[in-house]
């Protein structure tokens, strides 16, 4: 059972009174979380909530054929399940390890039990659902309107929000897949943000060396998404910027 102190790995259980933490912990487990773990795929039955230490996770609207495409991703600000403790039970979306780390895993039904007090827990969780709604309609404007620079942009400061450091791992296949576009299109891309010194990519890893650059070149979307996130989640403030 983890203690007390550990939950305030995530920011989302950091910032619940205490009573509702003691309630919930003895609950918990921290697992780990590897790169490209799949924590469910569309249509599965959905049993735990992840609330994500070190890690991200990335959530994907999947076609027939397999294609995906990122509508969101969730880090330590946040708690994978949504649609469980909604009621839903499952989603039309795969979500699935986009950054290696560690999360606290807790049954559906312990959470929903502490939801259904009505009490700290309920509006914690719809704030932070308003947010991924956000996101995802966002996503789905930068994705229409948006160049693959642009997006790449987005995509990158979106996960460096969710880690410490300015270094990710990240593939140009793991990036094409989440941006559901051609690998070649991301080489190009990243090859331009490296020539203009924004970035350095080498053997799967992206170091952001210029983040206000990086924010320049990016679309209004990340702007847009980081506003209404610091609106209705005031315990992001702490994430990196």
């Amino acid at each position: 059972m983890p203690h007390l102190t550990n939950l305030q790995q995530n920011q989302m259980l950091a910032i619940l009174p205490t009573d509702v933490q003691d309630r919930l912990c003895p609950h918990m487990d921290l697992i780990e979380l590897p790169l490209g773990k799949v924590l469910y795929e569309s249509g599965d039955t959905q049993r735990y909530v992840y609330f994500p230490t070190d890690s991200i996770v990335s959530l994907l609207q999947v076609t027939e054929s397999g294609a995906g495409t990122e509508i969101s991703v969730v880090g330590n600000e946040g708690l994978v399940g949504v649609p469980l403790i909604m009621g839903g039970g499952s989603t039309t979306s795969r979500a699935f390890v986009q950054s290696s780390g560690h999360a606290y895993r807790l049954l559906g039904h312990r959470l929903k039990d502490e939801f259904n007090r009505h009490g700290a827990l309920l509006q914690t969780v719809l704030r932070y659902t308003q947010t991924l709604i956000t996101q995802m309609s966002q996503t789905a404007a930068c994705n229409r309107h948006h160049t693959i620079d642009q997006q790449l942009c987005r995509l990158l400061l979106v996960s460096l929000d969710r880690l410490e450091g300015n270094e990710l791992v990240m593939t140009h296949e793991l990036i094409a897949t989440m941006l559901g576009v051609r690998r070649e299109g991301v080489t190009e891309a990243a090859g331009r943000l490296q020539r203009m010194g924004v970035i350095e990519y080498r053997r799967g890893r992206i170091q952001i060396l210029d983040r206000t650059e990086l924010e320049h070149l990016s679309c209004e979307c990340y702007a847009i998404v980081r506003k209404e996130s610091e609106r209705l989640l005031p315990w992001i403030n702490n994430v990196n910027s």
